[in-house]
């Protein structure tokens, strides 16, 4: 599919012009490449002057640096969606973007978390007692830093290997473009954040057609047993894609989802 081989930001600017309940407002890019046919209307060269474009929805999936440096910005014209969630692992971070969403909303799209919304539900009650999520990629899908790079360089033969096992907060800064998905995690499980929430990475060589995501939920005590719920997701992917396919069908329907709800964070 030719539409999937595109960046997730070249796929969303194809999606808003071909649908007609959209309006495009401006791009941004951290290159200066862009599509060849898209409009110079569009194209804004400076971040600093998008509010002149009158967004009412700004979208980042470009990297968590720019949550830091513009997020509050974006807030104070538009509602915004977090594409890159790995950015509110830090805790400066979040505070100043939940603090900056008192007229307009924060979004942050599920993604490839399932059950995103009961888990929320969970935390909102005080019962969400623990979840992790564990995601198993071919070694070439994962784009790491430090000593997981390393471990993950070492990764051969037909044995997984398990790169991390901890909370997500010690994770996000070493697999920024992987574990978006764990972040929306630590999002909607908002009780236990991004230091209770569990995150597992695990290079398997064998596994050459997927990424598997399984989410591990553990709830309230019932007559002595612990209330649980374990999901698996098969997301089709080549090696070498850091991003399975289906998310970025995911990711289009987050965006549809988002903006209109008012100030606050609101998962998508």
């Amino acid at each position: 599919d030719k539409t999937q081989s595109l960046l997730p930001g070249k796929y969303l600017t194809k999606a808003v012009l071909e649908r007609p309940d959209l309006d495009l407002a401006f791009v941004w890019n951290r290159t200066t490449i862009l599509e060849p046919d898209l409009e110079d209307k569009y194209i804004c060269h400076n971040l600093e002057d998008c509010g002149h474009y009158s967004p009412d929805l700004i979208v980042e999936v470009a990297h968590p640096v720019i949550s830091e440096q513009y997020g509050p910005m974006f807030l104070g014209l538009a509602d915004y969606m977090v594409g890159s969630p790995t950015a509110l692992a830090s805790q400066a971070v979040e505070d100043s973007l939940r603090a900056s969403a008192t007229t307009h909303g924060l979004y942050i799209p599920a993604g490839a978390f399932w059950g995103a919304e009961d888990i929320l539900k969970m935390a909102d009650r005080g019962t969400l007692k623990a979840l992790k999520v564990t995601m198993t990629k071919h070694p070439s899908c994962f784009k790491l830093e430090e000593d997981l790079k390393a471990k993950n360089a070492q990764v051969c033969g037909n044995e997984a290997v398990t790169l991390y096992d901890g909370s997500v907060r010690g994770l996000c800064s070493l697999a920024p473009n992987n574990v978006n998905t764990m972040a929306a995690a630590a999002m909607a499980a908002h009780n236990l954040g991004f230091d209770g929430v569990q995150g597992c990475l695990i290079s398997d060589p064998k596994l050459t057609d997927w990424h598997i995501v399984e989410v591990e939920v553990t709830g309230p005590k019932i007559a002595g047993k612990n209330f649980s719920v374990k999901t698996s997701r098969n997301n089709p992917a080549d090696p070498g894609a850091v991003t399975g396919t289906a998310t970025y069908s995911s990711f289009l329907s987050s965006m549809v989802r988002a903006g209109g709800h008012g100030p606050g964070v609101h998962l998508c």
